[in-house]
């Protein structure tokens, strides 16, 4: 889709008049409004059954003036915004006394980034000429799976009547949302790493020199970050690779249907449902989401998850994962 697209410009249109459109990242797929009009921004939050206080990030385009929504842009910022933008990192500065504060759960900090899905890049350029901002979560009810699909969003709000239009622009290439960096408290905290994602604290402290610390009392609150997040209906629970033969077998016994998600070579014995996944982590990421909302459609007592790696590129998907398995503590146990 390009800038005169009539898809997209209808969508934008849609967007300038109050309503709300959904449309494609590089990291999934989000649920958009004017972010400057706090009745459309509400609607968001009603859409998804949201709480007011929960921040939204803004999505600009790559031409947007950035000095516009925030106070002040430090020079690791800049830098970041050099190396990743557009791209998968959301940078949280302090927020423009005129952008109203609905959009940032009444903080007064705010969540910016620049997408690079092609289609999402045409749909900001189109709207407000370029020079205005989406407010864009996932486009997924609170707490769900987030969608890598238009098919996804369509699933999860069927004709609700809440989206005015749904613009397809394929899977999601990176598949995870967007890493949050938070640099609005500079002087006293340093950058403070919110919510891992695909950029890895070891890639932006190649950037600024020093690796991002981990949240504190006093941290913006940050959408996703809840202990509970990510999660599909089904239970979900994470099991070392090494266990995980003899845990299927153990649920089988007990007469309890398993949906298994991996990264083996070859399918694990027992369990008739199974996604399997690639073992790097950028092929594991892409694919998360849509292996949890199919596995979920199995129906099964739980899902395991066999844990993926720790490490530096792997922190992403591990903190979905653990977020997504949040709820389901003890499953195991009380399934045996």
């Amino acid at each position: 889709m390009t800038l005169t697209d009539p898809t997209i410009i209808a969508a934008a249109r849609l967007l300038e008049q109050g309503a709300l459109v959904a449309f494609p990242t590089e990291t999934v797929y989000g649920l958009g409004a004017d972010a400057e009009n706090p009745a459309a921004v509400a609607g968001i939050y009603a859409a998804k059954g949201r709480p007011s206080n929960h921040p939204l990030i803004v999505h600009l385009a790559p031409e947007a003036e950035l000095a516009y929504w925030a106070q002040a842009i430090p020079p690791e910022a800049e830098k970041l915004i050099a190396a990743f933008w557009p791209g998968p990192l959301t940078l949280i500065l302090k927020r423009a006394a005129h952008i109203p504060d609905t959009v940032a759960g009444g903080q007064d900090s705010i969540g910016l980034r620049c997408p690079s899905h092609p289609v999402a890049q045409a749909l900001l350029r189109a709207f407000k000429a370029g020079k205005g901002g989406i407010a864009a979560p996932s486009a997924n009810k609170f707490g769900h799976v987030s969608p890598t699909t238009a098919q996804h969003v369509r699933d999860e709000f069927g004709d609700d009547g809440a989206i005015a239009a749904i613009l397809d622009g394929g899977q999601s290439e990176v598949g995870i949302e967007s890493t949050i960096l938070d640099l609005s408290r500079m002087a006293t905290h340093g950058p403070v790493l919110l919510r891992p994602g695909h950029i890895s604290s070891a890639a932006i402290a190649a950037v600024i020199g020093r690796l991002p610390q981990r949240p504190d009392a006093d941290a913006p609150r940050a959408s996703g970050t809840l202990e509970a997040h990510y999660a599909p209906l089904t239970p979900v629970a994470l099991v070392a690779a090494e266990r995980c033969a003899a845990l299927c077998a153990q649920l089988a016994q007990a007469g309890r249907g398993v949906a298994l998600i991996h990264y083996f070579d070859q399918p694990v014995s027992g369990p008739a449902a199974q996604a399997p996944l690639p073992a790097s982590a950028d092929g594991y990421a892409h694919g998360l989401y849509a292996a949890l909302r199919s596995m979920d459609a199995e129906q099964a007592d739980v899902i395991l998850v066999v844990t993926p790696p720790v490490a530096d590129d792997w922190q992403g998907v591990n903190d979905r994962l653990r977020r997504a398995a949040f709820d389901s503590a003890g499953i195991i146990e009380r399934l045996l």
